[in-house]
């Protein structure tokens, strides 16, 4: 049977390229692009933030060890409560990993992306890694392949992940100062010799920026992931952004760092803290002028599959894949079917976002619109680039902005649901002062729903509750939402102080 061909096309991108300061990877701003790479990304959870939305990615956990440590990283091998890179539930040989991806593809067919991160360094584990590869190239040459790595041997690794048709590289970096990597590397690996302090931070230094002028040179889409830490690298990571991008990067993800004491890190234990929202916010902006910015990350487990801000791994543990049948052919076609669908809704949205795009940039003239301050607005979405989630049942939010200027994505902020289900909710006093705290400096929320409890904590923080937009596009909803407040003379206001607990 022969096998059909998925996602030819990406929707077409608008006249005029990007001129927003805040260009990232969203699909109405990468008109400025060449096609090739925009066919690389367009349909891309991880790289597009509007294919994030609509499909899915997973990762397989088939390379264990790592050749650094990071102050940041305790890698656990059998957790499935903990929501974070290094972390997986169990990990797998080649012939697992490949047998529980085409399981996923034919179960999602949204899921369009393969990527090995861990638990430890992929190319630290090259015969493990590019096994996995190889069988998945053969098997199912529909779904692109990515890898992560901290890239200390990435150098050595250029070709082998060119002969696999690896298109989409990821490498942490988080400094170019060995003295600012001797404060985050304890030791590395390196010609069998464990290598301390601030000759470790070069070599990896050195061997990391190698290797993403290697893959530049190569064709290779690379996207550089950096911690934000606090009192170590923030003040530096404008350079970083700087200089991965003069040297080929694509995208910059700048992540906050993860430190909660429970997860037995170094930095956790040492009581290091990490960003707020906002400085998170204003590191990102710095450096949006230089590099593209990724702001939708979810810093996913190793071994997480489905949409970004959900993971459906226990539907797929190598008890219940052992089990499974598949038919990889007759998914292919289902597989398509979808695709196409999406596709189809993503050019349609494509086009409302151009004209509101050419909207805005006709009000952006306007006086009113330099006088008019912009709003952060939270929304309760399960994916689908609508408003469809009950407050309560929220586990994240994302944060648009909205200005004279048009609507941008800002974030995604993580709290506790707290409501247990049903047409009410529970008290929730502690979960939905965490949620109050989470959404300080937004001004609305917007829900599919919201029930009567959470009404008045909500207002007297400052934030109103709109329910009134359920399953409508987010972009055009947050800015509905912002010309209702402009015409009600709400943006002519002072922000009012947050009252959070």
């Amino acid at each position: 049977m022969e096998l059909p061909v998925l996602n030819a096309a990406p929707p077409a991108a608008p006249s005029g390229g990007c001129t927003s300061h805040a260009c990232g990877s969203t699909d109405d701003q990468m008109g400025h692009l060449p096609e090739h790479i925009r066919q690389k990304v367009y349909n891309h959870p991880c790289y597009s933030e509007q294919a994030h939305h609509y499909f899915a990615r997973m990762h397989v956990a088939v390379a264990p060890a790592c050749n650094i440590q990071c102050n940041y990283c305790n890698r656990k091998y059998d957790c499935a409560n903990e929501s974070r890179p290094g972390v997986v539930s169990e990990v797998m040989s080649p012939d697992q990993a490949v047998k529980k991806v085409m399981a996923v593809a034919a179960t999602i067919p949204q899921m369009t992306v393969l990527g090995i991160a861990g638990p430890g360094d992929p190319l630290a584990n090259p015969e493990r890694t590019f096994e996995t590869f190889r069988q998945l190239s053969e098997k199912a040459p529909d779904i692109k392949l990515c890898v992560s790595t901290n890239g200390l041997t990435l150098p050595d690794c250029v070709d082998e992940l060119a002969k696999h048709n690896i298109d989409h590289v990821t490498i942490t970096i988080n400094c170019v100062d060995p003295d600012v990597g001797a404060k985050i590397y304890p030791w590395i690996f390196w010609k069998n010799r464990r290598i301390r302090g601030r000759e470790a931070a070069e070599i990896l230094i050195a061997q990391q920026q190698m290797g993403l002028e290697m893959l530049s040179e190569r064709g290779i889409l690379v996207k550089v992931n950096s911690v934000m830490i606090p009192g170590v690298n923030d003040a530096h990571l404008v350079e970083v952004s700087k200089i991965v991008k003069a040297k080929g990067a694509f995208l910059h993800n700048v992540m906050p760092l993860i430190a909660e004491a429970e997860h037995g890190t170094y930095y956790g234990v040492m009581g290091q803290r990490g960003p707020t929202h906002e400085e998170l916010q204003q590191l990102q902006d710095q450096c949006a002028g230089d590099m593209n910015m990724m702001r939708h990350c979810r810093q996913c487990r190793a071994d997480a599959v489905g949409l970004l801000g959900e993971d459906r791994g226990q539907e797929f543990t190598l008890d219940k894949i052992e089990a499974m049948e598949i038919d990889y052919a007759a998914a292919m076609v289902k597989r398509a079917e979808v695709h196409a669908q999406i596709e189809q809704e993503l050019s349609l949205k494509q086009q409302a976002r151009t004209a509101q795009a050419e909207l805005a940039a006709l009000q952006a003239q306007s006086p009113l619109a330099a006088s008019a301050r912009p709003v952060l607005m939270a929304v309760a979405t399960k994916g689908g680039g609508v408003i469809n989630e009950h407050f309560g049942h929220a586990a994240e939010f994302l944060i648009y902005e909205a200005s004279g200027h048009g609507v941008r994505f800002i974030g995604h902020r993580k709290t506790t649901p707290y409501c247990e289900g049903g047409d009410t909710c529970g008290d929730g006093e502690s979960a939905l002062d965490q949620t109050l705290r989470v959404l300080k400096g937004c001004e609305v929320v917007l829900c599919s729903k919201i029930g009567y409890e959470p009404w008045q904590p909500l207002e007297a923080a400052g934030i109103a509750p709109n329910g009134e937009h359920a399953m409508e596009a987010i972009e055009e909803a947050v800015a509905a939402v912002y010309e209702e407040m402009r015409v009600a003379g709400k943006l002519d206001l002072p922000v009012a102080e947050q009252k959070v607990a």
